[in-house]
């Protein structure tokens, strides 16, 4: 399979060059009828490299157990080829369109990036290629009725930080002891950074806490006057929503001002070990949300280790990065991709399918917790159900905790507040549809 385009500089290549070896390397996959294709395009340069990386390299590694253990997926095995996104939308978008057309047709579109799923959501549904946003993207978009094609699976940004709010609510004692609390919401500023204000607001107002919002531009190198703002408000809490070098910044500009990092809640795109060990001592005691775990006791990535990396294969360069919360992340972007097809098949056939046809698996997609243990996943992710008027079907988060040397689990599975969650996602989506002229689909009528 191709990996991604880069020059032996480790530069991109100019787009028309890109272009030209796409097309070359895309023959096989197109000479390959009985291969069913799913386009990876993601980051793995720049300031964002270690979770486009590592999530890259989890997905592929389990496309890889499944064509070489099983023989594909009821024996179509997976075709994929890497598109260098630099975590930009412009690029986003002509990955996408270099891509949406390969082999089969495009199953599904992994961007890992909040902008970028914005910057293609109306092209996906038009092209009929569905959208995958595994715990990023565009929150109202779980309403499946607007956005038929678009897929923010397994928890969404707003029920995260409804999550994040019992779990602060919990160590301040109940929900009725955050009134009168400050809480600051360290933000990126960018589509991604931005996506959670509507729904702090609201539970601020809701639980009678005082929220403050502070932005920091990309990449987020320089904080020291959010901090210093920080240190003036002296809140109760801090939310970290960094991504990339962000985060341990923070954490050590935090560290530089006395707030105690066990009042810091991060994102869980600040929770991974590329965000705390870059901090040194600072990072003690800093708490991250997930929606996966890390570790390599799980059956799913022994397995993987066994078959690749005992014989010095495997996409990960860094072998000491298997386990990792983003190799173990792309796991579940792996896990979740064949399901989806496999489903799929169920109605359309055992063959490839394109991505009007892997919609249907993604909008019927029910991994229980039988479905885990069989997958060797018990304890690595949550189960998942979707339905056409929910494209979340999930919701719920974990917390963890940084000890200096690795992340400790210090909560079971926190279900996230949809009585808040659901209604912001109907008045937006009915928002956008009323903007879009989309008439709401009837679920009612789905099969």
């Amino acid at each position: 399979m191709m990996r991604k385009i880069l020059t032996r500089a480790g530069r991109p290549l100019g787009v028309a060059a890109a272009a030209a070896v796409l097309t070359l390397a895309a023959g096989a996959a197109q000479a390959q009828a009985k291969e069913q294709f799913v386009p990876v395009n993601l980051y793995w340069v720049g300031p964002y490299a270690p979770g486009g990386s590592g999530v890259s390299a989890g997905m592929i590694d389990y496309m890889s157990l499944v064509n070489e253990r099983d023989g594909g997926i009821n024996g179509v095995k997976l075709a994929w080829e890497k598109c260098e996104t630099e975590y930009n939308n412009a690029r986003g978008v002509e990955c996408y369109e270099r891509s949406k057309n390969k082999g089969s047709g495009a199953a599904m579109m992994h961007f890992l990036s909040t902008g970028i799923t914005y910057s293609t959501i109306e092209k996906g549904t038009a092209d009929k290629i569905p959208i995958v946003s595994i715990g990023y993207g565009r929150t109202d978009a779980a309403d499946g009725r607007v956005f038929p094609y678009v897929f923010p699976l397994v928890t969404t940004y707003w029920s995260q930080n409804t999550a994040k709010i019992k779990f602060i609510g919990t160590k301040e004692g109940g929900m009725d002891k955050l009134k009168g609390k400050k809480i600051v919401n360290i933000y990126h500023d960018s589509a991604y950074g931005k996506e959670t204000i509507p729904v702090l607001d609201a539970q601020a107002k809701k639980y009678g806490f005082a929220v403050t919002h502070i932005a920091v531009p990309h990449p987020g190198n320089e904080q020291q006057a959010q901090w210093l703002q920080v240190r003036q408000i002296k809140p109760d809490w801090v939310i970290l929503r960094g991504w990339g070098v962000m985060n341990p910044v923070a954490i050590k500009a935090a560290a530089k001002i006395g707030f105690p990092r066990d009042k810091i809640v991060g994102v869980w795109w600040a929770g991974a070990e590329e965000d705390v060990i870059p901090a040194g001592d600072a990072a003690k005691g800093f708490i991250a949300a997930a929606f996966n775990v890390s570790g390599t006791n799980y059956p799913v990535v022994q397995e993987i280790q066994k078959r690749f990396y005992a014989k010095g294969k495997g996409e990960m360069d860094d072998k000491a990065r298997v386990g990792s919360i983003y190799y173990n992340r792309g796991v579940v972007h792996g896990i979740i991709t064949v399901e989806a097809i496999r489903k799929a098949q169920e109605k359309h056939g055992k063959k490839p399918l394109n991505g009007e046809q892997v919609r249907w698996g993604l909008e019927n997609l029910n991994i229980n917790d039988a479905r885990l243990k069989e997958l060797g996943a018990t304890g690595f992710m949550q189960a998942l159900k979707v339905s056409c008027t929910d494209h979340e079907g999930g919701g719920a988060v974990k917390f963890m905790q940084w000890d200096g040397k690795a992340w400790k689990v210090i909560t079971d599975w926190i279900p996230s507040d949809q009585s808040i969650v659901r209604p912001m996602i109907e008045e937006s989506a009915g928002k956008y549809a009323k903007e879009k002229g989309i008439t709401l689909r009837d679920c009612s009528k789905e099969s």
